[in-house]
């Protein structure tokens, strides 16, 4: 048998306070709120009593660090999974918005094709190398569930084309926070999302803190 369920769980609260698109740039690491997150996220899971069989995160310090304390609740350990990484991104490094574009002009020779995207990894790549972890992962344990940590774009173009829905999309209308679960199952061979959560935008609202969510691709 199979895994019983997957849960894509995006990382916590970026320390980013450059403001800058950090795509796939070592060095960036939660914050203290983004720290209370990946742990709101595990504790989501322990509430519902699922049991979770293994565990993967994109090799990324920030998807690394929000996998702990899952890691921790289950006694798992992390194991990379690089298929669910975030995308590349030919802005990364530089501050979100068209101030980038003022301090090198010829980034804009990059934005011809928003379809997609000539800025970055194209969006039916995304899609593809999300869908082959997820079945993999699916396929990986004879029951129980299974955890990938990953990154916004990722999950998001993943639920996009489980759904049979457009790829190309307003990032602004992505549902997927900071420290969220969206979970699916494989039914007859197919990815269906089954539940969606934000403990962690549910923490940081109880903590009256507002989370930065600005350097995702």
């Amino acid at each position: 048998m199979p895994a019983n369920r997957l849960h894509f769980v995006r990382h916590g609260e970026v320390f980013n306070p450059e403001g800058v698109l950090y795509e796939r740039i070592e060095g960036f690491h939660l914050s203290d709120l983004g720290h209370h997150m990946a742990k709101a996220a595990a504790s989501q899971l322990a509430a519902e009593n699922r049991q979770i069989a293994k565990l993967y995160a994109s090799p990324l310090q920030r998807t690394q660090e929000s996998a702990a304390p899952i890691a921790k609740e289950f006694d798992l350990e992390i194991q990379h999974e690089p298929r669910v990484i975030e995308p590349w991104n030919k802005f990364a490094g530089y501050k979100m918005g068209g101030r980038a574009i003022l301090k090198k002009p010829s980034l804009a020779l990059h934005l011809y094709n928003p379809q997609r995207p000539s800025w970055g990894e194209p969006y039916k790549e995304i899609a593809q190398r999300m869908t082959d972890a997820a079945l993999s992962a699916w396929s990986s344990v004879e029951s129980g569930d299974v955890v990938l940590v990953s990154h916004q774009l990722p999950i998001w173009m993943l639920y996009r084309s489980s759904q049979g829905l457009a790829l190309p999309h307003d990032p602004r209308a992505r549902r997927c926070s900071l420290s969220s679960i969206t979970s699916f199952e494989v039914v007859d061979g197919k990815l269906v999302e089954v539940d969606y959560r934000e403990p962690g935008l549910e923490l940081a609202n109880q903590l009256r803190k507002a989370a930065t969510d600005g350097g995702a691709v």
